[in-house]
């Protein structure tokens, strides 16, 4: 199983482009404080690569910029590739499949006046309603 969550905050504003058939991606970067501090007392940062598609790669454009918190639930994958010296390479990459929004809404944003939304593009389960008529049942 390869599934990763992170809590951290976004180290530069999305970068939102289109692939070559259309499909939306963004680009981000969230820096991840480590639970413990080093000998010298100094905590530790990682810093993690994040991609989203489609319509979760729009809202995240959309809502959210450098410095505020989230969420990103997803999965890691690694790319290998040759610098501009020929030095082979790996990158290591966080394929979002969920980003919730953690920060609260600044009066500064200049967004629309609804609520910024989870960014998850998965569908809802329909609710069930409750039935009354037990006339039905045999006990």
């Amino acid at each position: 199983m390869n599934k990763v969550f992170l809590i951290g905050n976004l180290t530069r504003d999305p970068e939102l482009t289109e692939t070559a058939s259309g499909v939306p991606v963004c680009h981000f970067a969230i820096a991840v404080n480590r639970n413990y501090s080093s000998q010298d007392g100094e905590r530790q940062t990682d810093f993690f690569n994040c991609t989203a598609w489609r319509a979760m790669a729009e809202t995240i454009a959309r809502y959210t910029k450098k410095g505020k918190k989230v969420a990103v639930t997803g999965s890691i994958q690694l790319r290998n590739y040759e610098d501009n010296q020929g030095v082979k390479r790996t990158a290591v990459d966080i394929i979002a499949q969920d980003v919730e929004f953690l920060s609260p809404r600044d009066s500064e944003d200049s967004f629309d006046d609804e609520p910024a939304p989870r960014a998850n593009t998965q569908k809802r389960k329909p609710t069930l309603q409750a039935m009354d008529d037990d006339s039905d049942i045999p006990f």
